[in-house]
């Protein structure tokens, strides 16, 4: 009877360790698995912007990885074309908010893309062969424009908002408690309430 009650207790031990590891694993799988393996390597080329505008004829085809700002969307009947302001991108392939501009470019992805689904300012990193040199006007100068198919594309989430702490560093301070407030003054009293 003993026998059968530590094999119970066991299998009840068993089950509740079993369901924090399985989640564990489950959250562990779908954090490392969102952003496509293409987007990481950090091994594909990604020559600067201006280096490419420089010499295009050395890049037409290959095969490369850039990330940045949303400036617009346009859609045409089989594609969308995304105009990107290039950022610098860490290990993972995330463009960084806080570098400057490397210089603008486009991509045309397949397909339909709602302009609402990539808004401006959101980031995003592709992955895909340069296919053309391409002049546009910023304001009034030509600009030229390297064009990327992009065949792998990542749309970053926007960071979570963090709540601007008080300006006040005492968790009990209020600005009306003045040094002179009601017949007691100091730094024990104050309204209470």
């Amino acid at each position: 009877m003993a026998d059968c009650v530590s094999a119970g207790m066991l299998m009840v031990a068993l089950r509740l360790l079993l369901i924090p590891v399985t989640a564990l694993v489950c959250l562990g799988g779908c954090a490392s698995g969102r952003v496509p393996e293409a987007i990481r390597d950090s091994a594909l080329p990604s020559p600067a912007v201006t280096e490419v505008q420089q010499r295009p004829e050395t890049f037409i085809g290959q095969r490369m990885r850039w990330g940045g700002s949303i400036l617009e969307v346009h859609n045409a009947p089989d594609t969308t074309r995304i105009e990107i302001l290039a950022r610098a991108l860490n290990g993972s392939g995330e463009p960084e908010d806080t570098t400057r501009g490397l210089g603008r470019f486009i991509v045309e992805l397949p397909g339909f893309k709602d302009p609402a689904e990539y808004p401006q300012q959101r980031r995003l990193t592709v992955v895909g062969p340069l296919v053309r040199m391409e002049t546009r006007d910023v304001g009034e100068y030509p600009y030229p424009y390297p064009v990327l198919a992009g065949d792998v594309w990542y749309l970053w989430p926007d960071p979570p908002t963090v709540a601007a702490p008080l300006p006040y560093d005492y968790p009990w301070y209020r600005p009306w408690y003045g040094p002179f407030y009601g017949p007691w003054s100091g730094p024990w009293y104050g309204p209470w309430y």
